[in-house]
């Protein structure tokens, strides 16, 4: 089977009203007295037609339960052959006033062909069997609908955790108690979650996320087939990423396609968070760069001139994020420019272009930034509103480290700095820490003048001890912090902070030797 086949159901059969109701169900209401005498115990029900037609076919659509007093029987034969090919899910016969007993030749031609043939008792009117199954019909919807709203809640609370593909998958395959996979137009399998199926079935699943694969022109938007009965379905999803959506279940019931719809427009979004307009502009950016660009240049085309905030962000669980959930982690902070594992590491760095707004308060706010906004200006037009930092808000599951907004030529120096927050959030065990800018009287100094005395003052240190003398200054001497952020020993951290010191000659627990020093430290 090289590709499952998908046969066109008739144009003129409308969905059911409702679930279909097993045979099973309605026999089990013993009021009705109803008793199976031929055919298979299985079949499901979506309609009640009655009918005393020599032949009913031409009104049925199928799935039918029709109720006959065999007014007009005269072949049981061609009579049930009729039946069948009409897709009459079973036949209630109704015995009296016409026949005494259900026909012989009836019972044996349900059992021939394969039709569930029930005998209606004299006391039991084909209203009431119609009622009861309208009855059971708006039971199993009101299941079918309770049970897509627990799943709905289930798949969105997924959605918003700090791994949303993985999640929505493993809670897919759970609320279908099957394989829930997310595969590549080629049958790569990127995530996946439940029981694995039998490798034939699985085989057979990746050739069915072919068909649906947006690689291929004029693919259908969902598949379905069964390999030794196994259910199979695939779904397409949006975004023109070639993904689908790949299940592999024992049984389907009633609202699986619902919820399983329900999970492809969760992972759709998820998948590709950031299509159309800004991904060509990102393309060209990317295209201007390789061909000679500045930065400075392509940088309108990512959304902004300036100025950009780094974020480095690292899973509290420990693991790597793959490109998806880091996808995810930067279309929850407002940004498609994300870095997943740089050289195999567990940080995922994001770019955050600034956003046109009302001006961020300027050092010295208060009732000078006050007197500042209201002075009027000449010709009596309004200053430019310079773009605002963005707010990053933590992110559940994640640990942040964000830079202050930086122009675009300092980018490197942000990125350190973004580094630097991130080992401060980890070793304090905050959801996020942003790196501070140099304030206060600090601010004061020339820039050209601070930095000259801060490379002079460190210059015996090598960067790890500079580094460790920062880390250590920022944490207020804490050893075990200071480790933590470092990832290495506290013995370690001693050893480098007494080297400093003894290269430095200083006393580093003297409060005015650590000012200094940290002063220094913060010009780099």
């Amino acid at each position: 089977m090289d590709e499952p086949s998908m046969p066109t159901p008739p144009a003129h059969s409308p969905g059911p009203p409702a679930p279909p109701i097993p045979l099973a169900e309605l026999l089990a209401s013993k009021d009705l007295g109803l008793r199976r005498i031929a055919g298979p115990a299985d079949a499901d029900l979506l309609w009640v037609h009655t009918s005393e037609m020599a032949d009913p076919y031409p009104y049925l659509l199928g799935g039918e339960l029709l109720l006959s007093a065999g007014v007009l029987l005269t072949d049981p034969d061609h009579y049930v052959a009729r039946l069948v090919e009409a897709g009459a899910a079973a036949l209630g016969f109704g015995v009296r006033p016409v026949h005494e007993t259900v026909p012989e030749a009836l019972i044996e031609a349900c059992d021939r062909y394969g039709l569930p043939l029930l005998e209606v008792p004299p006391e039991t009117p084909f209203t009431t069997i119609a009622r009861a199954v309208w009855r059971l019909m708006a039971e199993a919807r009101h299941r079918e609908l309770r049970r897509v709203t627990r799943a709905q809640q289930a798949l969105a609370t997924a959605a918003a955790r700090p791994d949303p593909v993985p999640a929505v998958l493993h809670q897919l395959a759970a609320q279908l108690s099957g394989r829930a996979v997310l595969l590549t137009g080629r049958g790569e399998e990127v995530h996946a979650a439940g029981r694995r199926p039998p490798p034939e079935a699985a085989a057979a699943l990746a050739r069915l996320a072919r068909v649906v694969a947006r690689e291929r022109p004029g693919s259908p938007a969902s598949a379905t087939d069964t390999h030794g009965g196994t259910h199979l379905a695939a779904y397409a999803l949006g975004g023109g990423e070639g993904l689908a959506l790949a299940l592999a279940t024992r049984r389907r019931e009633a609202g699986d396609h619902t919820v399983a719809g329900i999970a492809v427009v969760l992972l759709s979004l998820l998948a590709a968070p950031h299509q159309g307009a800004d991904a060509a502009d990102r393309s060209a950016a990317l295209v201007r760069l390789l061909l000679g660009a500045t930065p400075a240049e392509v940088a309108p085309l990512l959304g902004s001139a300036g100025p950009w905030t780094v974020i480095h962000a690292r899973r509290n669980d420990g693991t790597t994020a793959d490109a998806l959930t880091a996808g995810a982690l930067g279309a929850s902070l407002g940004s498609a420019l994300v870095d997943a594992g740089r050289e195999g590491g567990d940080t995922v760095r994001v770019l955050l272009p600034s956003t046109a707004g009302k001006a961020t308060p300027q050092p010295g706010g208060g009732e000078a930034a006050a007197r500042r906004e209201a002075t009027p200006q000449p010709g009596g037009e309004e200053p430019p509103t310079p773009p605002q930092a963005p707010t990053v808000p933590p992110q559940p599951g994640w640990t942040l480290g964000v830079s202050t907004p930086t122009p675009l030529a300092a980018l490197d120096s942000a990125d350190l700095r973004a580094a630097r927050a991130l080992a401060h959030a980890e070793a304090t065990r905050a959801a996020l820490t942003v790196d501070t800018p140099v304030t206060g009287l600090a601010a004061l100094i020339p820039p050209g003048q601070a930095a000259a005395h801060a490379r002079t003052l460190l210059a015996p240190l090598t960067p790890p001890l500079a580094d460790t003398l920062r880390c250590w200054l920022s944490l207020h001497g804490s050893w075990d912090r200071t480790a933590v952020a470092l990832a290495v020993h506290r013995n370690t951290v001693r050893q480098r902070i007494g080297r400093c010191a003894v290269l430095l000659g200083v006393d580093l627990n003297d409060m005015d030797v650590r000012t200094e020093l940290w002063f220094a430290l913060r010009q780099e």
